[in-house]
């Protein structure tokens, strides 16, 4: 499923952004699933769970992919 996120600022961090699209119902969720390198960010795993996301770049996690905008 694609999921389109409005950033209300520059950015929001990974961990955040899982949270809040309801992909992971935690923020503790989200933060094993990143930590497992269950995470891509623009097709490249990611470990950081503070990486930025920025307009323009893709998240992937299970059959998910949250476009941030």
């Amino acid at each position: 499923m694609v999921i389109k996120f409005l950033l209300e600022k520059e950015y929001i961090e990974l961990a955040k952004l899982l949270k809040a699209t309801g992909v992971c119902s935690s923020g503790g969720m989200a933060k094993i699933a990143i930590s497992e390198g269950k995470v891509r960010v623009d097709g490249v795993v990611e470990l950081r769970r503070g990486r930025k996301i920025r307009q323009g770049q893709k998240v992937e996690f299970e059959e998910n992919t949250i476009e941030a905008e």
